[in-house]
This record gives C-alpha cells, structure tokens and sequence, in this order.
C-alpha cells in the first residue's frame, strides 16, 4: 500500500467530467513477425498476464480516506479482471488512418473507471489503409490515468511489457502466485491521515526554505539576463476556452536525422529546441488561416522530468515545467530557432536556481481538494473563457527505444502518444521517438480543433520548410 504524493493527487482532483485527466499511447503493430503470422486476442491476453506481476500498477486501484481528509492510497484490487482492462474492437473497411484517429479520440473521451485499477487496453482490427503501415496491422490503445504516471514512467511500462525479439520466452512467473493485500478500513485510513497532517506543517516549512533559498541566487542571473521568469500577460486564442467533453487526434512521423540538422542551425540548440521550433511554425499557420495570429508570440508549457537514477522505474510523477515562448511571430524557422533557444535557456537557468524538484513540490502545498474544487468551479463559471492563461499549449517530449520492440511476436512499427486537454488549455503535443523517427502527435478538443488532418498538414509543412532551410 502506497499514499499517492501530492502531485499525483493533484490529477484526481483536477479531472472534471469533461476533462479527464488520462493519457496514453497509440500503437500499431505488424503481426507477420509472430510465430504462424498472426496474433490472437487471447494471445496479447496471455501477454498481458505473464507481465502483471512486472508493474503493481495494473492491479492498483485507490482507496479513498474519508471526507478527503488526506491524499487517497493505492491498494491492490482483490477483484481484477484483466478481461475489463483489455478489450477488442474492429475498423470497417477500408481501416484507414482518419478512421482509426476517430476511433482513438473516441476511446479517449472517455472517464476512467475510478473504481478499478487506471487503466484501459483497446486492441483495434482492421487495419489495411494505413500509409506506411502493412495491411493486416492491429493496434493497441492504451489509456492510463496521469495520477498514476507520467510520460516517462509510461514510456518505461512501455518497454516492459515489450520484447527485444519475436521469439523470446515469457518472463519467469513470480516464485508466489498473487495475492491481494487486504484492504484498509476508514479508521486506517483516518489514523494514517491524522499522522500526515501533523507533519504536513514541517514538510512546507521545508519547501518554504528551499524555496527561498532559491530565489535568493534568482537577481544575479535575472540581471546578467541568464534567466528569465515566465512570460506575462499571455494572448488567448482558440485553445484557450472551456473544452467540451470530445476529443480530436492526429500525428506525423518525421526523419529524427533531418530534426539533428536541424537543431545544428544554432549553436547550442537541442532537439527540443527544433521540435518547438516546428511547432510555433505549425500553429503560426495554423492560426494565420483561420484569421486568429496573434501578433503576440505564443507561450509553451513544457514538462520536464526530475526523475533521477534511483527513481526510474517507479509510477507517479516526477516532473517540473518550462514557460517558453514560441516566437509564433517570426516567420523564418532558423531565425524561430534562435529566439526558441534563448527562451529554453533562460528558462532552464530559472529552474536551476530555484531547483527543477522545488518547483514541483510547491504545487502540492495548495490543499488538493481546494485545487479540485476550484477547477469544477471555473469549469461551471466558464472563467477560461474569459481570462488569459498561463500558457498556450504544452509540448511533451518523451525519448523512446531505438531498438525494434515486439508485442506478443509482432513488431512495433509506428508509436503515437496523446494526453490531457482541460478548461483553458485544449491543445497538446506528445513528441517522442522509436527507431529512426521522431513522432508528434496532436491531442485538441474537437470544437476548438474541428479540422486536425489540416493541423498535421500544417505540422508537415513546418517541417519542410525547417529542413529546406539547413544543408
């Protein structure tokens, strides 16, 4: 049993019925690789089944603590159903790519069941219209929970529940069949509450000091310009209203080879860096057709990980955030780059005095529950609409495997990511990587974002005209 930290928390209390606070990832995969050429539902279950005991998330559910007194627990659920967490659906004909995005963005519309453990597998059939994608490829849906994990450690449950090879045998079963720890009553759960809230006071203490500490090396590099607060009085735009409760998906694979060059434009500058750069040119179109630039550039969240050797392989979250402009008012992508790059770096050196891991323990000293409350209250009041935001979009990037991956025999041969929209924040950007690509995946709300296919035409288009800019 495990107390969910306050950044984790924070997700349960900020989901509202139209903005569930789930992610996850779009797989498609090539079956002519598995031993006879084909794969079975009942076999991707017997994966599944032979991993379980490899994460205890997939059988992690949580346990409230009354009247919300204190952060809920994880608790193994002693009535797991692997055939509730993993389901089979088909495309009709002819299973193209705009098909299997609706039916993605569907899927994702949907709340979790907070009742069971967070997590949901859909296995898709049909797929034989795919550009770049072998007919007769199936793909996997897979929608987690963000209080149980992040980008990294999802992409790490990723890799665990993958293979290096076709043929490889199942992992060892575990020494002791599973058993469920038993469940902790509301008087358990109150007494470990009343001990947290005691030291609740001293734990904020701590962060306060560190806090301040960290604003004390703040004026040095703010003056020699090293560093830079996050941008102020951001523009609003389309994305940044109340959401509805349906989803939009789209994504495009990239030469990760050509995004390299790209960055070497700049001295300095990092794939991150490029990737921003690819998206403010994007939105900058974008916006531009529909009559809504902003002569204001636009602002990105973008997450970073805090997550430390000793932290890999763990669930939850481990992340602070970056504010930095896209410079959507620059045309030229090299010239965008360079303004790019000089935002992150200011950026990062504002989270290296504070402390990246400081930023991200701030967030949890407001009371969760007033948080939540908040957000359903701004939600009923329609307040995105009417004020500007602290940002405009996030972009995500996630580095993935460079080696061929293998899910019950059959290989991985395309991996897309989607995540979390909310009131006054509709648009995001999970950027990750697989073998000699670099993938960006767009996740909007479908009344703010009703055409997407033009929206990856303009994430292309960005692109090309990025790299027929750099020898």
């Amino acid at each position: 049993m495990k107390q969910l930290s306050g950044h984790d928390a924070s997700f349960l209390y900020m989901e509202t019925p139209k903005a569930p606070m789930s992610g996850g990832g779009l797989n498609i995969y090539d079956p002519s690789t598995a031993p006879g050429g084909r794969v079975t539902f009942k076999g991707i279950l017997g994966h599944f089944e032979s991993r379980l005991h490899l994460a205890k998330s997939f059988r992690e559910k949580l346990a409230y603590v009354p009247f919300g007194l204190d952060h809920p627990w994880w608790v193994e659920d002693r009535d797991f159903d692997l055939e509730y967490h993993i389901r089979h659906i088909a495309l009709p004909r002819p299973g193209d790519w705009r098909q299997l995005c609706i039916q993605t963005a569907r899927l994702i519309s949907r709340p979790l069941d907070m009742a069971r453990p967070l997590w949901e597998v859909y296995v898709i059939e049909g797929l034989d219209n795919v550009e770049d994608v072998p007919p007769g490829s199936f793909a996997l849906v897979s929608v987690g929970h963000h209080a149980s994990m992040d980008g990294v450690s999802g992409m790490e449950m990723t890799t665990a529940t993958h293979d290096l090879s076709p043929d490889v045998e199942p992992p060892a079963p575990p020494a002791e069949p599973w058993r469920p720890d038993r469940e902790p009553t509301p008087w358990e759960l109150l007494t470990r509450a009343s001990v947290n809230n005691l030291r609740s006071p001293a734990h904020m203490t701590r962060v306060v000091g560190r806090t301040v500490q960290g604003l004390g090396r703040l004026p040095g590099p703010l003056a020699r310009r090293e560093a830079a607060l996050p941008p102020r009085n951001v523009v609003r735009t389309r994305f940044n209203a109340t959401v509805s409760a349906h989803r939009v998906l789209e994504g495009r694979r990239f030469d990760f080879a050509t995004v390299r060059r790209m960055k070497e434009a700049i001295p300095g500058a990092t794939i991150n860096d490029a990737v921003l750069t690819i998206v403010g040119g994007a939105l900058r179109t974008y916006l531009n057709s529909k009559g809504e630039l902003p002569d204001e550039p636009l602002v990105v969240m973008a997450p970073v990980s805090v997550r430390d050797e000793t932290e890999r392989g763990t669930a939850g979250n481990q992340v602070s955030a970056m504010f930095v402009s896209l410079h959507t008012d620059i045309e030229d992508p090299v010239k965008r780059l360079a303004a790019v790059h000089d935002s992150t770096t200011k950026s990062k050196a504002l989270n290296n005095a504070i402390g990246a891991k400081t930023l991200t323990e701030i967030t949890t000293l407001v009371p969760g529950q007033l948080a939540g409350l908040a957000a359903r209250m701004s939600s009923r009041l329609g307040m995105a609409n009417r004020t500007n935001p602290p940002y405009n979009t996030v972009v995500t990037n996630i580095p993935g495997p460079r080696v061929p991956l293998y899910l019950a025999g059959a290989q991985l041969v395309a991996m897309f990511g989607f995540g979390m929209v909310h009131d006054g924040m509709g648009l995001m950007h999970v950027v990750n990587s697989y073998l000699d690509e670099l993938v960006v995946s767009v996740t909007s709300d479908r009344e703010m974002m009703p055409d997407p296919a033009f929206y990856a035409e303009c994430l292309t288009n960005s692109f090309n005209e990025f790299a027929e800019r750099v020898p």
